[in-house]
C-alpha cells in the first residue's frame, strides 16, 4: 500500500484546523500516519525537553526509548543537523540505537515550529530494509510544515 498523500495531508489539516498545542498535533499526525501504510511499523515524535536532549512524545507502535541526546542515533542526527534522515539499512548507521530489534529501515525529519525553533523530530521506522523515498521525506516534510509551522 502507497501512501496517498494529497489526501493524507488534507485529512491532517482537517482534524488540526485550528488546534495549537503541539502534544495535541503530534498526537494527530502519527495516529494518520502510521495508519496510512503498512510499511510504517513505529510512528512517533521525540519532542526537545532540554538542550540537547529529546525525550518520547506521542506516537503509535511498540514502545520506542524515553530518550535520545541529540549525540546519538538517528533522531539525534536529525534533531542535531537539522537535516532529514532517510536510512534504508539502520545496521549500517553509525551509532543507531535499536529501541526495537524488529527495525530494519528508518526516516526522522526535523520538526520546526513557526518560529523557526526546533520542536522534536519526527521518526517513522519500519520491519522492511529500504521501505521509505525520497518521495516519502518530501511529503511528509510539507505536512510538517503545514501542521507545526502555524502561528
Amino acid at each position: 500500500m502507497q501512501v496517498e498523500y494529497a489526501t493524507l495531508a488534507k485529512t491532517i489539516a482537517a482534524l488540526t484546523e485550528g488546534e495549537t498545542d503541539e502534544v495535541a498535533l503530534m498526537a494527530t499526525v502519527a495516529c494518520e500516519v502510521h495508519h496510512a501504510d503498512g510499511r510504517f511499523n513505529w510512528t512517533g515524535f521525540y519532542r526537545v525537553v532540554a538542550p540537547e536532549l529529546l525525550k518520547i512524545g506521542p506516537y503509535q507502535g511498540g514502545h520506542g526509548c524515553l530518550q535520545i541526546p541529540f549525540s546519538r542515533g538517528v533522531c539525534g542526527a536529525a534533531a542535531r543537523t537539522g537535516v532529514v534522515q532517510l536510512v534504508p539499512d539502520v545496521d549500517a548507521f553509525p551509532g543507531h540505537i535499536a529501541c526495537a530489534s524488529s527495525t530494519r529501515s528508518e526516516l526522522v525529519l526535523p520538526v520546526w515550529n513557526g518560529a523557526g525553533e526546533l520542536i522534536g523530530v519526527f521518526d517513522i521506522d519500519s520491519d522492511q530494509p529500504d521501505a521509505f523515498t525520497q518521495e516519502d521525506a518530501d511529503q511528509l516534510e510539507a505536512i510538517l510544515r503545514q501542521v507545526f509551522s502555524r502561528g
